[in-house]
């Protein structure tokens, strides 16, 4: 089906959403850090991404995917996050802070993950 890149300082959500994904099919390839995620962008090519907030620093994942929508990456982000809960403030999709598709605070229900991910992945590019 569909290549997804899990990126997320957590090995423990990087291995569950991982297997629930490829338990629908998907391939994935992991990435635990923003600087790793890239490079996995530019050599998986990946057809949507589920990203993480905070990694090494507490926007690591709002600052990759501002750089990948810079950088022309349309395929769709998952931002899935416990930075509501974290934070006490409240967050979501923004085309200039958080230029993602979808928002979806951890954790997530299986079905839910994959429900989301399949929809996002028959939108057509923007």
């Amino acid at each position: 089906m569909a290549k997804i890149l899990i990126v997320d300082d957590d090995p423990d959500v990087v291995e569950t959403v991982g297997l629930f994904l490829r338990q629908d099919g998907h391939e994935t390839a992991a990435a635990f850090d923003r600087r790793e995620g890239m490079a996995q962008v530019a050599g998986f090519k990946p057809d949507l991404i589920v990203l993480d907030v905070m990694m090494e620093q507490p926007d690591d994942g709002l600052t990759m995917a501002q750089d990948l929508r810079r950088l022309g990456y349309k395929r769709p982000i998952l931002m899935l996050t416990s930075i509501n809960r974290a934070t006490g403030m409240v967050y979501g999709k923004d085309p200039d802070v958080a230029p993602v598709d979808d928002f979806q605070e951890k954790p997530i229900e299986p079905a839910t993950l994959i429900a989301k991910v399949n929809h996002l992945l028959r939108q057509p590019e923007v």
